[in-house]
């Protein structure tokens, strides 16, 4: 049952200030103060437009506010006199909007993975071939045995794998994020909904996602030539291991993810708030909404380019140094075969037993300078895609 009725009257043709292709009605709203969260009515506190008009209520409780009701295309704005403003959205625009924001979460992958696919192929030399020389040499040895394609050496994968995956975790965090909030009725998501909404995000990915990136990492495995492609992969591991080899390490790669999720996009949201909430952000929101109609696409983020790359940075040096072991882990585990067979636990006790516990750190220092620009360009891209797209 709807939380509230829309109540029309008279047309008014277009405005001096209201594009031509809208109308403007008088109306207002029923507001079913048992079921509609407190939250609304603040949005509504102050002065409202009102029109005089008879009001027959088809409830026999809640309260009427009188408002001005501005409707473009399918979308409906209501107003008041104080200029804030609450969106309607027909259901089908909510399917368009996730539409919208899963490729918005897909292009920053897509962006961000393809320049920095060489110090992905350095960081997994490091873990899978078990790389001893220094960063120098092992770029010569790639350069002059492979040449410079040897660096972008499954890329295509490597996107078929994270551009569902980013365009699902992104995806996912906001609409987690957006339910928490409901659920508690605040004002503003808190830290602890935005580690939660992370985690959440996180599992959901990684559940989706996890076969994809088990392929790539036997394409890029010693011997991963030999299997013809992602296809020849595929068809390679389920005939020999079965389907649920392709979930190998599952549970390190949902311990990873969980907290991964919940930093990355913790600590970038956590770091935007306090931004936004800053007299300097305050003063830039206000003047972005005074020229919201000459702004660019990048003049239009909310943090501006730099912030929002150094904002990036922050939060993907913070989950690379909390979730890295997970990692080493998890690749560890993606390559056993039936005959050696271990544990995530005993997988662990081995690569420590063998390397110390420095083992679990190895390729830490590539993978940082490889997450540190990719969690920029990600947070980058996606803000300017959701501009770009519309994404409400």
């Amino acid at each position: 049952m709807p939380v509230f009725d829309i109540w029309v009257g008279d047309s008014h043709g277009s405005l001096p200030d209201n594009p031509k292709n809208s109308i403007y009605d008088s109306g207002g709203l029923f507001l079913d103060t048992s079921t509609i969260p407190s939250s609304i009515f603040n949005n509504f506190s102050g002065e409202v437009c009102s029109f005089h008009c008879p009001v027959y209520s088809r409830r026999k409780r809640g309260e009427f506010l009188c408002l001005s009701l501005s409707v473009k295309e399918k979308n409906g704005v209501i107003s008041d006199s104080a200029g804030k403003k609450v969106k309607i959205r027909s259901s089908g625009n909510r399917a368009v909007n996730t539409t919208k924001h899963l490729w918005a979460g897909a292009v920053a992958a897509m962006v961000s993975r393809t320049c920095l696919a060489p110090l992905e192929r350095l960081k997994l030399e490091y873990i899978l071939r078990g790389e001893r020389r220094n960063l120098f040499d092992l770029i010569t040895r790639i350069a002059t045995t492979q040449g410079l394609r040897g660096f972008w050496k499954g890329n295509f994968v490597n996107i078929l794998r994270t551009a569902p995956f980013k365009a699902t975790n992104f995806c996912a965090y906001d609409t987690y994020r957006k339910q928490l909030l409901k659920l508690s009725g605040n004002a503003e998501t808190s830290n602890s909904e935005r580690f939660i909404a992370g985690a959440a995000a996180g599992i959901t990915a990684t559940m989706l996602c996890l076969p994809l990136d088990t392929i790539r990492t036997r394409l890029l495995a010693p011997g991963g030539e030999s299997l013809g492609g992602v296809i020849g992969a595929f068809h390679h591991v389920v005939k020999n291991e079965g389907v649920l080899s392709l979930y190998k390490g599952l549970l390190p790669s949902v311990l990873s993810m969980a907290p991964a999720g919940a930093v990355f996009y913790g600590v970038y949201d956590m770091l935007k708030s306090a931004y936004l909430h800053s007299p300097e952000g305050r003063t830039r929101i206000r003047n972005m909404r005074q020229h919201d109609q000459e702004l660019n696409a990048f003049e239009q983020l909310e943090l501006g380019p730099v912030r929002t790359l150094i904002h990036g940075a922050i939060a993907g040096a913070c989950t690379e140094a909390a979730t890295y072991p997970f990692e080493v882990v998890r690749r560890q585990l993606q390559l056993q075969g039936r005959a050696n067979k271990l544990s995530a636990f005993a997988t662990c006790v081995k690569i420590v037993e063998k390397g110390g516990v420095p083992a679990l750190y190895a390729g830490l220092f590539p993978s940082l300078l490889q997450v540190l620009p990719s969690a920029s360009i990600s947070f980058f891209v996606y803000e300017f895609m959701k501009i770009v797209l519309k994404v409400e």
